[in-house]
């Protein structure tokens, strides 16, 4: 045992102190250093203290959950420690009436999904890795997906969070019911920050009912017919609670037909979800498209396999990106990839690219529609020759200042965030 991971696992015991190659594969980390070990702390006070530790001594850190987006965002550079928050994963408060729940941010997604389906709730994100995902994860890389179209982010759907700052101390911000949420809004700071600022340890989020019917709708067929459906869906009266943009070669994988697709979810009354998926079904014939509906286990295992197609590349030679474009744009996008997937309001999506040239032209024609594009998952050598996060605005002064205010001796996740934070 090193030095670090004696003086760590006498903070937490030897026991959850290990061994990076014993425990998990952490290959994006730059500057050729392997971390000494990884920790895992059991309660927060732990957590705090692992934390001053690293900051008296100057080790860098790199936060994480269970380690399933630890590929995502830039490299992290040389890293002394990984520090999990997989084992603080109580269950705080689940208050059903007020429709929220405060769990900590080692907690399964998968997990907390079930506790709420005794009382008939769910959270409303839709993460890449659903089985894997821990809470804390989910927020530090604000991974949602397609539930946006109803229900907004993860930013959205915050109320409060408690976090270790660098140095140690334990802050919290926000509070447990909507009416309390007062001052400045640190949680949406922190969503999406890759652990740069703070390391989160619990989280309110709010709460929503299950809804009494689903059903799905998929259209296929051509480009421009697409394009007018998603424009008239875009306009109209109906709420789906999750539609996206679908290409070509996404929609024959998927066993969906020919052509690009758009798929739209209705989950409501049941009475409403069968009107408003006759009505899209409607508008795929006026328009020449090929319809069909899904419900049941046969519509969850539709979602299910998209998800798995767009997030879970075949190959691990495959790059994954998120984009964002004017959702007016998104079919034109669609066409220049096999793999990709554009929200049908929002814009934002995630594409798979097959090298570095294709990573610069999308990048291109996102951004020459005031978007853009950030490599998410690639390999290690493709990660160090890019760009990975491409971003072209003017705030990387505010960001580095705030930065330094959080984390002055820049010992959490360096080298992850925009600009190389």
């Amino acid at each position: 045992m090193t030095a670090i991971a004696s003086t760590l696992a006498s903070i937490v015991g030897v026991e959850n102190t290990v061994d990076p190659q014993d425990n998990l594969n952490i290959p994006h980390i730059a500057g050729g250093k392997s971390p000494s070990c990884i920790v895992y702390p059991q309660t927060p006070a732990q957590l705090a203290s692992v934390i001053a530790t690293a900051d008296r001594n100057n080790w860098r850190i790199l936060p994480c959950g269970s380690g399933s987006k630890l590929n995502w965002g830039g490299l992290a550079e040389n890293i002394d420690v990984v520090v999990s928050t997989e084992r603080l994963n109580q269950l705080i408060e689940h208050a059903v009436g007020d429709l929220t729940v405060t769990v900590e941010a080692g907690m399964k997604f998968s997990h907390l999904q079930k506790i709420l389906a005794d009382t008939r709730q769910f959270l409303a994100l839709d993460p890449s890795n659903p089985e894997l995902a821990t809470i804390g994860g989910i927020v530090a890389t604000a991974d949602t997906n397609s539930l946006r179209q109803r229900y907004g982010s993860v930013r959205d759907q915050l109320l409060g969070m408690t976090f270790i700052r660098a140095d140690g101390e334990i802050a919290k911000a926000g509070g447990r019911v909507v009416k309390n949420v007062a001052g400045y809004d640190l949680m949406k700071l922190f969503t999406g920050s890759y652990g740069t600022l703070g390391i989160i340890s619990q989280v309110t989020f709010r709460v929503y009912p299950l809804q009494e019917a689903s059903g799905t709708v998929v259209l296929t067929g051509d480009a421009g017919a697409i394009s007018q459906a998603a424009n008239t869906l875009r306009g109209s009266a109906l709420t789906p609670t999750q539609a996206d943009l679908l290409s070509m070669q996404l929609v024959s994988s998927l066993g969906l037909g020919a052509g690009m697709g758009l798929i739209a979810r209705f989950q409501s009354l049941d009475e409403s979800v069968k009107e408003q998926s006759h009505r899209v079904l409607e508008l795929g014939q006026t328009l020449g498209l090929e319809g069909a509906v899904f419900s049941g286990a046969d519509e969850d295992s539709l979602w299910e396999r998209l998800s798995k197609q767009i997030h879970h590349p075949a190959t691990d030679a495959a790059i994954t990106c998120k984009i964002g474009i004017l959702p007016t744009a998104a079919v034109e996008m669609l066409t220049g990839v096999e793999i990709g997937l554009v929200h049908l309001s929002s814009g934002l999506g995630v594409v798979q690219v097959k090298d570095q040239n294709q990573v610069l032209k999308v990048r291109s024609l996102c951004q020459s529609y005031n978007g853009f594009l950030t490599v998410i998952q690639a390999p290690v050598a493709v990660k160090s020759q890019i760009d990975v996060w491409g971003y072209t605005g003017n705030a990387l002064p505010l960001m580095r200042g705030i930065k330094e205010q959080f984390d002055r001796k820049n010992i959490l996740s360096p080298g992850r965030f925009v600009g190389g934070i």
